[in-house]
This record gives structure tokens, sequence and C-alpha cells, in this order.
């Protein structure tokens, strides 16, 4: 069906930050983002996120609200967090760590993960932050990629994934252990007590003279194959996490804010953590992962305002019905964001029926390192579509050759796309403030990441392709590697999953081309049902049908097979490259990212 553009919500509940885009657009510039600054000159992370809270009333507000596991809740106050977070900065120096080395966190969502991550900010130091469902393999090549010299983990996980392949990184002199368990371990070389070391270290007020320049982040991001790629970002991201914090998630002074990302990701690191606190609010973390009557509860107790959670999430919220949503007093909730994979009109619309709001989708990759393209709070929705460019983000689609590399003019210039609903390669007009400063070891890598100038300026290539409607708002289409090639047809398998999400019977959706002798390449879709849909040959004759008449026969599915769940990445993308290989017999690549259990 063709989706209507949702109006913005009337009367608003808060007034939104961004309430006339184009004027903003028009007359910002980075440099007048209201960030403190250093006393005294210079720019930390930490102190826009914490301590330029704690002088006044905000530093007795709750920062980070911990919802454990076990039933048990945690509260670090702002003034809480600058004392924690000096204690660990003085750990590190008590253990002979130089500002810029690496410290790495492999943790579920304890409150000393988010201790350690703005500790080692204020410390100076780089912070790596891992997932904790990874395996020993993927856990060792990022420490030895990274360079890492400190490892923050529990006894637990430091058993089962470090200890096996420590001994092959030599380079890791200190590992610090939080939460039960240290005495099973405490024996071992360079192994460490955390809390017992916070406890002993001084509390008294520092942080690093760091500079918008110096390196502050590394994160890990897989490429199709190979070895993953670890994106560096600095300090001056902190300019744009605010920016797009007040912008996209419009956050106001006393607003409860839940991103359900993990912190082993970029966004749970840019927005679960660092990006809310910019603003003085009151963050929500779960410890535990999605369970459908469990969010909801939190989103209830909590009386969660702004909701930042992933497409693979919302989908299979809806999957279990929106009766569930309505069970609940949600009155609190004014916006819900979306972020990790394109969103589905679908999705869009459900958010209607469940909260009385639509799902206001997000665009941004690791190195962007915050929010690019988004839809605002102020504005109608285009279910969809990305959205418009942040507020100093100037963004472009570059025409590319039959080989997919951008077309270039006489002057080595990239051409870019001019006439609206025409495909091109999404670019941004580099650099802006957490714009990737580098791929860790790889200069060459990091100089094909642009175009039209150095490495780090000219145009950023995202390597999606997308399409800008005639009225600016941007409609993703697909990975340059993910698009099909069907008998003179490029097919965006995108489209085809929300054309087949429209059916009643489907829950989720990937697409990929198969070979064909013919056309080059046909589609196959692989699909997962709703509860109370069966898998059968007449469903999927159905499906076919129902994919022709809403996509016509050269884009639709030409074969159907069911899956009880599909591959995803741990931050919720389908992993249409992992269907690919497994359906042709190609090597599966880098599994590091899979989602546990798929």
């Amino acid at each position: 069906m063709a989706w209507q553009t949702i109006p913005k919500s009337e009367p608003p509940v808060v007034e939104p930050n961004l309430t006339d885009y184009e004027r903003t657009r028009a007359s910002f510039a980075w440099g007048e983002v209201a960030v403190d600054g250093l006393p005294g000159g210079g720019l930390s992370i930490v102190h826009e996120a914490v301590d330029r809270w704690v002088p006044g009333a905000t530093g007795r507000r709750a920062a980070l609200r911990f919802l454990g596991k076990d039933g048990c809740e945690a509260v670090l106050s702002y003034a809480d967090l600058a004392e924690q977070t000096c204690r660990f900065a003085d750990v590190l120096d008590g253990l002979g760590v130089a500002p810029g080395q690496v410290v790495v966190g492999l943790m579920g969502r304890r409150p000393e993960l988010y201790v350690a991550i703005l500790g080692t900010l204020r410390h100076g130091s780089v912070f790596c932050p891992l997932f904790s469902a990874f395996g020993p393999e993927p856990i060792k090549q990022r420490l030895l990629l990274g360079g890492a010299s400190v490892l923050v983990t529990s006894p637990s996980l430091y058993r089962k994934k470090v200890a096996p392949i420590r001994a092959e990184v030599p380079g890791l002199r200190h590992v610090l252990l939080a939460g039960p368990g240290f005495d099973r371990v405490a024996d071992e070389p360079g192994v460490h007590d955390l809390d017992a070391l916070l406890r002993s270290a001084s509390p008294a007020p520092r942080i690093a003279a760091t500079t918008p320049e110096t390196p502050a982040l590394l994160h890990f991001t897989s490429g199709t194959t190979g070895t993953p790629k670890g994106a560096v970002h600095v300090h001056a991201a902190v300019a744009a996490h605010h920016a797009t914090a007040r912008f996209v998630l419009d956050l106001h002074e006393h607003d409860v804010f839940w991103c359900t990302a993990d912190p082993g990701w970029v966004t749970g690191t840019s927005y679960g953590v660092i990006a809310p606190l910019t603003c003085g609010v009151t963050v929500v973390v779960d410890e535990l992962e999605l369970d459908a009557d469990r969010w909801y509860s939190i989103l209830e107790s909590e009386a969660v305002t702004v909701w930042y959670t992933a497409p693979t999430a919302l989908r299979m919220l809806m999957k279990a019905g929106a009766d569930r949503a309505k069970q609940r007093d949600l009155s609190a909730l004014r916006l819900v964001l979306s972020v990790g994979e394109p969103l589905n009109p679908e999705v869009v619309v459900w958010g209607l029926e469940a909260f009385g709001l639509p799902v206001h989708d997000t665009w941004w990759q690791t190195e962007t390192g915050a929010i690019m393209i988004a839809n605002y709070a102020s504005a109608p929705i285009r279910p969809g579509s990305m959205g418009r460019p942040v507020p100093g983000i100037e963004a472009a689609l570059l025409a590319r050759d039959a080989h997919g590399d951008p077309v270039l003019d006489e002057a080595g210039r990239p051409v870019l796309v001019g006439d609206p609903d025409t495909e091109g390669e999404l670019a941004l007009r580099a650099p802006w403030p957490s714009m990737m400063r580098g791929y860790l070891g790889m200069p060459e890598r990091y100089a094909q990441a642009f175009v039209g100038g150095e490495p780090g300026s000219g145009w950023y290539r995202s390597g999606d392709l997308a399409r800008r409607d005639a009225d600016g708002w941007f409609w993703f289409v697909g990975r340059g590697d993910d698009v099909i090639k069907s008998a003179g047809h490029l097919i965006g398998p995108f489209e085809v999953e929300s054309a087949l999400m429209e059916h009643p019977a489907v829950a989720e959706a990937g697409v990929i081309g198969v070979p064909d002798p013919v056309a080059g390449e046909v589609v196959k879709a692989f699909v997962s049902l709703r509860p109370g849909s069966s898998p059968s040959d007449a469903l999927a004759l159905e499906l076919v049908g129902f994919g022709r008449k809403r996509l016509g026969a050269a884009v639709a599915p030409r074969s159907i097979e069911f899956r009880d769940v599909l591959p995803r990445t741990r931050s919720g993308k389908i992993m249409r490259r992992l269907l690919k290989a497994q359906e042709l017999g190609l090597p599966e690549g880098d599994l590091s990212t899979l989602e546990a259990g798929r």
C-alpha cells in the first residue's frame, strides 16, 4: 500500500527543541553548540556529560537508574557518577596506565561498566566497548587489534572467555573484575578486584586536559568478511552527541530516557550514555534482554518519556500484539525512535496502534559517530523514510558507475545525483564533530571511505544506497553490496522486505539475490511468521502472489523459505550476507557480531 504522511502530534505535549527545521538548518554552526569546554581550555566528553551538572541542583538528580536481572535496582546521581569516575581514573593511575592507552569493557549493562566508560575518558585514555556475548576468538582479535592495556569484565566472563586466550594477548597488562566470584581467579597474575580498588581509590576531583582531537572511543565494526575495522572517535564528538540529543531525541531537562542498545555497539555508548547525560536527564538501564512484558513494565513503572530502540525489537513487540502495550499506562511516553537498520513503514504505523505515537526513524553509522538523518518530533513523518539531515550535516547522493564506484567529473569531483527519486550512494560532506578520525592501523581503508578530497575531507561514502524525494526526504534502498541485479533491474531488498511485512502472517523478512541463468539474479525471501501462522506450500504461494501484487513481477520474490528466526547482529540488523552465504554454500565470514542462538 502507499503509506500516507503521518502529521505531527497536535498539540505537542512538550514544545520541541527543534521547531523550525529550515530556519535552524540555515543558521546552524557546530561552533555554537552549547558545550561548556574545560575550565582553562580544551574539551572533554566526561565534563560535558557529568561534571557540568554537579554544582547545581541537577547534581542530586538520578543520572543512571539500573534495573538488575535479579530484581535489584541501583541509582547513581550526577554527583555519585562524578565521584565514582574520579575513583576509576585514580585506579588507572595506580596501575600505571598512561593517558591514551586503550581500556576495553566486556560486561553486561551493570553500573561498573558505565563508571569504567566515563572514568576512562576522565583519565584521558581511550575506551573500547565489546559485546559481552562475544566468544573467545573475536575478543582476542579485538584486544590485539586495539592494543588493549586494560580489560574491565566480570569474573564469570573472564573464566569463560578471556582466560583461555589471555596468553595470546601479551599486551593486556591488567584485568579488572567486577561482581561476585573474584576469589575463584584471584591468584592469576594481573587480575584485580575492581570493587576493592574503587573503594580505596581517591575521589578527589580530577580530569585530563584533553583537546577536541584527543582520541576518546574505539568502536569495532565488522565488514562483510575479514578483519574488523576499529573506528577512532575523539572528544569533539560530544558536540554532535549533544546537538542530536536536543534536535532528534528532543530531550528536555526532566525527561526519563531509555535507550535499549547495549554499550557494546556505538548506539549504546553514544546514546545510552553520553548524549542523554549531556542534557542532564535520567537514563534508564536494563540489564536483561528483550522481553515484551518486562519492557512494557519498565516503560510504565519508570515513566519513560523518550524511548530509543531498534526496529527488530519493535517488530518482535508487534509480533506479540499491540494489546500488551494497551494494558499498560504509557501516558508519560511522548517520543519513540528507532535505530540500527531501516524501519519498515508498517512498524511506524503500528506505533500509533500500540502507543498512540508513530515511531521516528533515524539513520547513522559507527563511522559517523552520531545521528545524521532523522525524523523530528516537530515534523510530519513519511513512513519508510529515513528523514532529513540533522542541522550541520550536508547529505547528498553520489552517482555510481556499473562497478558501483563514484562517477567523477573532469576535475576529479564526484558527480551528485540531482533528479528526485533517483538512486545513488548516500554521502556526507566531511568533516563534522563525531566523524571517525581513522580506522585503527588501516590508513588505506580509511582513505577509501572518502571521495573528492583528502582522507577526512570531501565526501564520506556510507556504502548505503538511497534516494531523495522532491521535498528532501531520504529513503533507504539497501547496502551497496546487498542490491539485487535482476534482468536489468536494481532491486533494494528493504523495499521487498517491507512489502512482505504488510502481509498479516509475516513477522520478519530477509531478502537476497540468488543466481539465475537468464535474469542474472532473482529475488528469494526468507520469512519468519507471526504466532498463529504456520509454514506451508500454500502460504508460500500466497506470499509470492502478495509480493507480485505489491511490487510487480520483476521485483517480487520468486521463492519463499520459512525460518523460525532470521540471523541478526546483536545490534538488530538482519544479516543478509549470511543468508546468501548459507544459500550458496559460500564462506560465512566474520560471525562475531551474530546474535547469540541464531
